[in-house]
């Protein structure tokens, strides 16, 4: 679920000083379009993600492809501040930044769970900044057991449980069964 804290709108450089509060410190806030939104996840979400983080971590840990991030790690992506659920960076992408709090390069894969309050508008605003960033998107919807991948100048195409997702040109060789991101 998605609350917004104050219909603030504000720069990406007024965002990162307003996180870095004490009393915003332990809050999962995300910048969409100049609008500060309390990210709040559910127990079904976070199963679902924890899944993903799982079987994508191991693969690229074994590999020593990069990084991946779960609920807690933030990117700059563009002007916004995303938290995906779960991410991916490549090592030859990734760069320690001056901020402890946001990486400032977007993730070449992000993977957005979908809660109740998640709004379709930022969804889509989401969608289109990943995008034009260059990262890969899946969005999982729980409640419909599927996911939505948009990958940059592709189309995008829809998963059932009976699909496989593929890793693409961002993580070659791996696979993830559809079924397998959702509890029985």
């Amino acid at each position: 679920m998605q609350t917004d804290i104050a219909r603030r709108t504000m720069t990406a450089v007024d965002f990162e000083q307003y996180t870095s509060l004490p009393e915003n410190r332990d809050r999962r806030l995300e910048l969409i379009e100049g609008e500060v939104i309390e990210v709040v996840s559910d127990y079904g979400a976070s199963e679902s993600a924890a899944r993903i983080l799982i079987l994508m971590g191991g693969f690229v840990l074994e590999r020593h492809l990069g990084r991946v991030t779960g609920a807690d790690g933030g990117y700059a992506v563009g002007d916004d501040h995303f938290i995906p659920d779960v991410a991916f960076i490549a090592s030859a992408r990734y760069r320690k930044g001056t901020s402890p709090a946001w990486c400032p390069v977007a993730p070449d894969l992000a993977v957005e769970v979908l809660s109740p309050g998640n709004s379709e508008p930022e969804m889509r605003l989401k969608t289109a900044s990943y995008l034009y960033a260059g990262t890969t998107m899946w969005i999982v919807d729980p409640d419909r057991k599927r996911v939505e991948v948009y990958t940059p100048g592709k189309p995008p195409f829809t998963a059932g449980v009976q699909d496989t997702l593929t890793g693409g040109e961002v993580l070659p060789g791996f696979t993830l069964a559809v079924n397998d991101i959702f509890p029985e």
